[in-house]
């Protein structure tokens, strides 16, 4: 059960000590042969300090994922931007959701940060936040609402239409290679992120006649 004590922010170097060596001991000796002591020890802080920030070590671990989530989110949200919002002509479409598509195939499921949250995710801890929190999608239904006010798709529901196009793309190439190791340089990966998006834009694009 999560710690109901006052926590203090402290010092934010010593937060980054403890949740760096947090991550590393659960990953390394999973969640429940990691003591405070060893993340004390290995952060180079007092065990009350750990206890002060934290409270217990349900919360570190859900500290520790909430983190690796707000990263992987913040991938997402740079990623958009990059790409989806930079469309001004409906020629762009295919081109950007493609490049959009396999840069999150390559930046966050191939990242280093996605691969430890499943491994955190699959661990012994008690976790009381979902991570995400549907962030990504939110992320992706925002833009996609922009274009189609641009009246570049339609989309009469933004968070449905994310969740159509991840559903055919990165989550397709999830299902076919795994979750560990995603070949980005794969031709195949291409097809089914390229296949994907024309059968989203099929529904979503705009025909004109």
């Amino acid at each position: 059960m999560p710690s109901t004590k006052t926590l203090r922010e402290g010092s934010a170097a010593k937060r980054a000590a403890i949740l760096a060596a947090a991550r590393d001991l659960f990953l390394n000796d999973g969640f429940d042969r990691t003591s405070v002591d060893a993340v004390s020890a290995r952060a180079g802080v007092s065990k009350r300090t750990v206890y002060d920030y934290f409270g217990d070590k349900n919360t570190l671990l859900q500290s520790v994922v909430t983190g690796i989530s707000d990263a992987l989110v913040a991938t997402v949200q740079r990623t958009v931007d990059a790409t989806l919002a930079r469309v001004t002509d409906p020629e762009q479409l295919e081109g950007a959701f493609v490049d959009f598509s396999l840069r999150i195939v390559s930046d966050m499921l191939g990242s280093a940060e996605y691969v430890t949250l499943l491994k955190l995710l699959g661990g012994e801890g008690n976790l009381n936040e979902a991570p995400f929190r549907d962030a990504p999608e939110e992320a992706v239904a925002a833009q996609l609402a922009v274009l189609a006010q641009a009246g570049l798709i339609v989309a009469p529901d933004p968070r449905l239409a994310a969740d159509h196009l991840i559903a055919l793309t990165f989550a397709v190439v999830l299902n076919r290679h795994g979750s560990t190791v995603i070949p980005i340089a794969d031709e195949r990966v291409r097809y089914l992120v390229t296949e994907g998006v024309r059968a989203f834009l099929r529904a979503y694009a705009v025909h004109r006649i």
